[in-house]
């Protein structure tokens, strides 16, 4: 336990044979259950697995069931038989096997469903790749445990040093990244949405659909618009990142297109779900009419220009369609404001 509470680490693992093994044996003393799920691993991670719990459970000495009750690991439940194995606790470790390969976000969601069975005050993400200092875990765990945050998560650009050490080419795609996860989850302050060292309440858990959460790697954006609707505070908590000699498993061609997708479409839900479903607040309809007016601005702009190449006559004339585009433009930008105040008190850094 840390400070009274029961932790619990969902450790995604996607053939990670030489660093899963690593990472459960360096797991802090006051973690009380380590849910490692093997995602279908096509290398020895899953035995890898099973070795290291051994000999964390010889190490800390933790008989089966000691810390926690009720214990989730019975050899499967109704909420995860359909998605994966669970086999009996070997000490604090709960050896998960997905029956089927659901990628990053699928692990993560059956380790949440594994912490809440279980009634874990707060849960920790921490990837089997050796990447995270588990040194760093109390950091993420302060904001729940003094009730200042629901969810805490790492953020690597907080600091210049912690900057300097991310590959060009990662801090380019985060930060990116990082602008369209402002828009489609309102905490815009928070920074490093791909950081999948994180801590969340029981509470958070419990408030928001685990069932529903995205399965691919964008799942750490989802989470947090879901967060956002249901009014969660989130903690930003600089953090260090160790790059080594694993290997990414992620296809950005393929990543970037699908993530920013499921973005646009949280950020329709979330603006329909928190703005007009649960409340009402009229930003909702300056993000809709200012999109809009862009679009039709955007569009007689174009279409003037390819009037001028083609000499076609087109009523709508350039500067309408100028005047219209910047209308649009001060309509969003009128909406960020409103946006920003809305979740300003969600919000909280940790340096």
């Amino acid at each position: 336990m840390y400070r009274e509470k029961t932790v619990g680490v969902v450790l995604p693992a996607y053939n990670e044979e030489g660093f899963v093994g690593d990472v459960i044996r360096g797991m802090p003393e006051y973690v009380d259950r380590i849910y490692a799920i093997d995602d279908q691993s096509t290398d020895d991670t899953w035995s890898e697995i099973r070795a290291a719990a051994r000999e964390d459970g010889d190490r800390t000495h933790r008989p089966k069931g000691e810390d926690i009750e009720p214990m989730m690991a019975d050899g499967g439940t109704t909420a995860l038989e359909n998605r994966a194995f669970v086999d009996d606790a070997i000490g604090r470790v709960v050896p998960i096997q997905h029956w089927h390969n659901r990628g990053a976000g699928g692990a993560i969601k059956t380790g949440y469903l594994a912490a809440l069975k279980d009634g874990v005050d707060a849960t920790v993400t921490v990837d089997a790749d050796g990447q995270m200092d588990l040194d760093q875990m109390s950091r993420l765990l302060e904001p729940l445990v003094e009730n200042e945050a629901d969810y805490a998560k790492g953020n690597r650009l907080l600091s210049k040093e912690y900057r300097a050490a991310m590959p060009r080419f990662r801090f380019v795609g985060n930060a990116i990244l990082s602008f369209l996860t402002k828009i489609a989850a309102g905490y815009w302050k928070t920074m490093d949405p791909q950081n999948g060292y994180t801590a969340i309440s029981n509470e958070a858990l419990e408030a928001i659909a685990v069932e529903n959460l995205y399965e691919y790697y964008g799942y750490c954006n989802d989470l947090l618009v879901k967060l956002n609707v249901h009014g969660m505070r989130v903690a930003d908590v600089t953090m260090p990142a160790v790059y080594g000699n694993e290997e990414s498993s992620i296809q950005y061609s393929r990543y970037i297109p699908k993530v920013s997708l499921m973005l646009l479409q949280n950020f329709l839900w979330r603006l329909k779900a928190k703005y007009l479903v649960l409340d009402f607040h009229p930003l909702a309809l300056f993000y809709l009419v200012g999109a809009g007016t862009a679009a039709v601005g955007l569009l007689g702009v174009g279409l003037t220009l390819l009037t001028a190449l083609v000499a076609v006559g087109i009523p709508l004339s350039g500067s309408t369609g100028l005047l219209l585009l910047v209308a649009g433009v001060a309509l969003l930008l009128f909406a960020m404001v409103f946006d920003m105040a809305e979740s300003e008190h969600l919000e909280t850094q940790v340096q």
